[in-house]
């Protein structure tokens, strides 16, 4: 996914997230956000470098295979 989309759809998350704290929407909503929300932090260059498992990418944001 290009980093145009992420953020869209991570400002739905957070449109999301807090529709639900206000109760308008169903915890199914929530369940998602939340997901989704630890998804995009898990793939942040700090916490990949505190759990030392960060792949290398190509230009594209595909991994890249390391040689042995």
């Amino acid at each position: 996914m290009d980093e145009p989309t992420k953020q869209i759809v991570d400002t739905l998350s957070v449109a999301t997230m807090m529709g639900t704290l206000a109760g308008l929407l169903p915890a199914l909503a929530a369940g998602l956000t939340i997901v989704w929300t630890a998804i995009r932090i898990w793939e942040t260059e700090t916490v990949q470098d505190v759990f030392q498992k960060r792949r290398k990418r190509d230009k594209k944001g595909r991994f890249v295979k390391e040689d042995d």
